[in-house]
């Protein structure tokens, strides 16, 4: 029969899974877990292990994995009905009484679970067969082998409206494979098969049945994608695509990643990332995120680094604000613009996916870089908006306690970080020798005007850029004295900004690898313009220490603003001069001008004194 899920999770929370285990075998308290020998196989050296705080068992031999349940069905060799009844006077809980029509639905959903196990066993013997070759080919493009078609259980449904429904009424009734959603049909019309001509991919429940399926057409047919429509067993908006392959790689500390679909969740486990799932092309729903919870306290939503994947990050985060607790948030690590988990890992191996989630940033920050980089905060008024706005984000989250706390970030972040003296002399500490890299987020200082775009040499825009572009891990300092100047050159400034985007987008690139993303950007040209000997001319670059390179960096961003400053004089005396011809005006032009010269210099180094003083 069918219990409620709030009866099974009573049972679960009354009876210690840890106690109940010890009974039958010693277990060794380690950290937070408790490990001993396994009860299910033979072995000498203790593999299996107890997670009291996530509820489940796991065994690193033999690969028994469950909760408490399913531990006694399993090491005393009862039924789910008999292990409920055991457990329910365990926990003093009186087992509900089936009706009727849940017995009736019970076998129904037995019944419709051997039918799907059925058209998965079909789909995947059409695979090998001659008719499946486009789909070998398909899949052998998309870097999957044998084994790996065999691991996921992938198929073939061939094309044709009725070979599935041929084949499986031998056995089941026509009304069944429409309640599985394995036939269509149009109003009174003869049935035909759901799936036809595409590669198919089983849908799992938690405890690995197929209960729907996932279907990529061949051809140019639409949808691209086709799921099974909801069934008594399946409701998509419940079901995340890989959970019970990723409950197991959760249960051996492997990171709970969400990601788009079925190919990227595949290309993620054969990498080694063996806690990815994916919602069923649609944004995450409540259902989902409480799924997610269940597993891990802080999952990683890593989507697409284009519009699409941001947009649907966005949409989870929306999803989850009411519903975070106290331990209960999320990540959120974002691809490089373009590539997604299945080709970056083709493309660029294991490291790189690592480097992707190795950035994933807190809920709180990517909150509050969103509703920074809406709009400008350079008035009060604007800064009262944003403080506003974030209030606002706070406030819709359900847990008083966590709401107080993200009011007070939200108000450190514009206190802290839109304050420019205070952002500097927290960039100035350090912590143990270090540089302090809590880096606020771009775009956390307004930029800076430029009064007379003609008098500010192209070469000191150069010098910013390319030692930028040439030690990118400088950012984790300087991104937002980088993004806050404007160069008076419209191709520097566009590859400044582009620069930052990247460093968003992905943290921690080196050198090569920014110069890669920005040629695949359209920035090629002005790369190679950039090259290294721009910083002959300016003398910190050629320091090999870190910190006096970035020390270098902000005396040359301090010269800028001094700079601008400077021109704003100079044009303030000319405008003066213009106004009443008082001589004093015209005799402040010539040194002012001199000692912006003597800066300049003083920044490019000992070659630049010696020719502005001409011959000795």
């Amino acid at each position: 029969m069918s219990f409620p899920p709030a009866f099974l999770d009573e049972i679960r929370a009354r009876v210690p899974l840890a106690e109940l285990i010890g009974r039958r075998l010693r277990l060794v308290k380690r950290g937070r877990e408790y490990s001993g020998l396994c009860p299910f196989h033979n072995e000498k050296s203790p593999s299996f292990t107890v997670n009291e705080e996530k509820g489940f068992f796991h065994c690193f031999g033999c690969g028994a994995h469950g909760d408490v349940i399913t531990f006694v069905m399993q090491s005393q060799n009862l039924g789910f009905l008999e292990a409920i009844e055991a457990l329910a006077g365990e926990a003093g809980l009186e087992v509900p009484k089936a009706t009727p029509q849940e017995r009736e639905r019970a076998v129904r959903q037995k019944t419709l679970a051997e039918v799907l196990e059925a058209a998965c066993a079909f789909y995947q013997a059409q695979l090998k067969s001659g008719v499946g070759a486009v789909a070998r080919e398909y899949l052998d493009r998309r870097g999957l082998d044998a084994d790996a078609v065999e691991r996921f259980r992938l198929g073939y449904a061939p094309p044709g409206h009725g070979l599935l429904k041929q084949v499986l009424q031998r056995e089941f009734p026509e009304a069944m494979l429409l309640e599985a959603g394995l036939l269509g049909q149009k109003e009174e019309r003869d049935s035909f098969d759901y799936f036809r001509d595409r590669v198919m991919f089983p849908i799992l429940d938690r405890s690995g049945r197929v209960i729907a399926f996932g279907g990529r057409v061949m051809g140019d047919a639409k949808p691209k994608y086709l799921n099974s429509p909801d069934t008594p067993i399946f409701h998509k908006g419940s079901v995340l695509y890989g959970l019970s392959w990723a409950r197991i790689g959760v249960a051996k500390a492997a990171e709970l990643i969400v990601t788009e679909g079925y190919m990227d969740v595949i290309a993620l486990h054969r990498a080694g990332f063996e806690g990815a799932v994916a919602p069923l092309g649609t944004a995450l729903t409540e259902a989902q995120l409480e799924e997610l919870w269940r597993l891990a306290p802080e999952p990683i939503l890593c989507f697409d680094g284009d519009a699409a994947g941001q947009r649907a990050a966005g949409r989870a985060l929306e999803r989850a604000l009411p519903l975070l607790k106290p331990g209960r948030s999320l990540r959120f690590a974002t691809l490089p613009e373009g590539e997604d988990p299945d080709t970056l890992i083709a493309r660029f191996g294991r490291a790189a996916m690592q480097g992707v989630l190795g950035a994933a940033r807190p809920l709180a920050e990517v909150l509050w870089a969103q509703e920074l980089a809406a709009r400008p905060v350079d008035t009060p008024e604007r800064r009262a908006d944003l403080t506003a706005r974030l209030k606002a984000r706070a406030d819709q989250i359900g847990d008083t306690a966590l709401a107080r706390e993200y009011h007070g970030f939200f108000r450190n972040c514009v206190y802290e970080r839109l304050n420019p003296r205070r952002a500097n002399d927290r960039r100035g500490r350090s912590r143990n020798g270090r540089s302090d890299r809590s880096a606020a987020p771009v775009l956390a200082v307004p930029v800076l005007a430029v009064p007379d775009p003609t008098a500010i040499p192209r070469r000191k825009q150069e010098v910013l850029v390319s030692l930028v572009l040439f030690r990118p891990d400088l950012l984790d300092d300087i991104v937002e004295d980088f993004a806050g100047i404007a160069f008076a050159a419209p191709d520097l400034d566009k590859l400044r900004q582009e620069i930052i985007n990247v460093h968003v987008r992905d943290p921690g690139l080196d050198s090569d690898s920014l110069k890669h993303h920005l040629c695949n950007r359209g920035y090629g040209r002005d790369v190679e313009t950039l090259s290294p000997h721009q910083l002959v001319h300016a003398k910190f670059a050629l320091f090999a220490d870190r910190d006096q390179i970035l020390a270098g960096w902000r005396q040359a961003y301090d010269y800028w603003r001094n700079h601008l400053r400077g021109a704003a004089e100079l044009e303030e005396a000319a405008g003066r001069f213009a106004r009443d011809g008082n001589q004093a005006h015209v005799l402040a032009l010539p040194p002012l001008a001199e000692q912006r010269r003597n800066d300049e210099a003083e920044q490019d180094g000992p070659a630049e004194r010696r020719r502005l003083a001409g011959p000795a």
